[in-house]
């Protein structure tokens, strides 16, 4: 689809939001910001959420609400993190705390000889430290906030504490068990369970009464009762019915959409990249589907193999099968939470290397 979209269109306000409960809690944050954890699972809006407090909260939105995925930080390397727009000036070139941190003898360190947990902690300290541009606190959202390490949960924490007057942080995550108690012990909780089936009808209906397309009830329901939870999900697939029923979301479009909305050819893209040993860009897809799409590790690890059964003239048997013994290995880790894109990106690289086992050193 060419056209904006209705995810991003049809934002939803803070009154707007289909949870009474999550509306409740963030509107006691409007007047009294305090940093928040907002916890769910894939798909159920807590980054509109967050967007809906942050245009309630500030009268200048796209100016005080900086919004960081973090694996824009732990899955990047040095110098392409140094490069982002966004942390550029405060990682390149001479400031008054580059200056400062090189005092004191030869253990100090110019910008370019810093470690990435450097470079994280400093950029978290300038975000939370300049001024907001419009009333008297600004908002820095944490997305997956349930795969930054230990130890630099610890940094942010100071950070958190030396920076409350000033900056509210918001931490999204489907895991609020991998944050550690000092920080959840400074958040209020804003728990997002996945919509029910008339909640996301009532959305989309909405939604195409905004559009001026006509839905057939029906239909609706259909749509909602297949995304099961994964409001994302659904008003994507509203939106593609309404195309392929041009300009109309009835039962014979929804159908449509329903089998053709869905991440079959990412995921087969995935492993025709791994199979052909572009373990990098396989890495990045990985990502995207991770980060963007909502995927948990367990779940993606799940639906490469089902991909991967369903071509099996592509990949051959043998390959099949190692690709499932490989599997097996990790399988408990990422259902224990681990680092999914790590997990599977070196699944991936001895499936294309040919091996039968992980390097158990590797996943570390």
């Amino acid at each position: 689809m060419d056209a904006p979209l209705w995810t991003e269109t049809h934002a939803p306000s803070l009154t707007d939001l289909p949870q009474a409960e999550v509306r409740e809690r963030l509107a006691r944050t409007v007047d009294e910001p305090m940093n928040l954890v907002v916890q769910g699972p894939p798909g159920v809006g807590k980054t509109a959420a967050v967007r809906a407090l942050a245009s309630e909260a500030h009268e200048d939105p796209d100016a005080d609400l900086t919004e960081i995925n973090v694996a824009d930080f732990f899955t990047r390397s040095k110098k392409e993190i140094r490069e982002d727009p966004r942390f550029s000036r405060f990682l390149q070139g001479q400031t008054a705390f580059s200056k400062q941190y090189r005092r004191g003898g030869q253990e100090n360190k110019y910008k370019r000889q810093w470690s990435k947990r450097d470079m994280i902690s400093h950029v978290m300290q300038e975000l939370a430290s300049y001024k907001p541009a419009s009333g008297t606190y600004k908002t820095v959202l944490l997305d997956n906030a349930e795969t930054i390490r230990e130890d630099f949960q610890q940094a942010l924490r100071r950070v958190m504490e030396q920076y409350h007057e000033s900056t509210q942080f918001v931490l999204a995550t489907r895991q609020p068990s991998k944050l550690i108690p000092a920080i959840r012990s400074r958040c209020f909780p804003v728990p997002v369970r996945a919509p029910t089936t008339d909640e996301i009808e009532s959305v989309l209906a909405q939604i195409a009464e905004r559009e001026d397309v006509e839905a057939d009830a029906m239909a609706l329901n259909l749509v909602a009762s297949k995304a099961d939870g994964d409001l994302r999900y659904a008003v994507l697939a509203a939106q593609h019915a309404a195309v392929e029923g041009e300009g109309a979301i009835t039962v014979d479009s929804a159908q449509t959409a329903l089998s053709e909305v869905g991440h079959e050819d990412d995921l087969k893209a995935v492993l025709d990249a791994a199979a052909a040993g572009e373990i990098s860009d396989a890495r990045d897809q990985v990502t995207e589907l991770i980060d963007d799409d909502g995927f948990d590790g367990q779940e993606l690890l799940s639906e490469l193999l089902g991909v991967a059964d369903t071509y099996p003239e592509s990949f051959g048997e043998a390959n099949l099968i190692r690709l499932h013994r490989l599997a097996g290995q990790v399988d408990l880790d990422l259902a224990e939470g681990n680092d999914g894109r790590l997990h599977i990106t070196h699944l991936l690289a001895a499936w294309a290397g040919g091996r039968d086992e992980l390097d158990g050193e590797a996943l570390v």
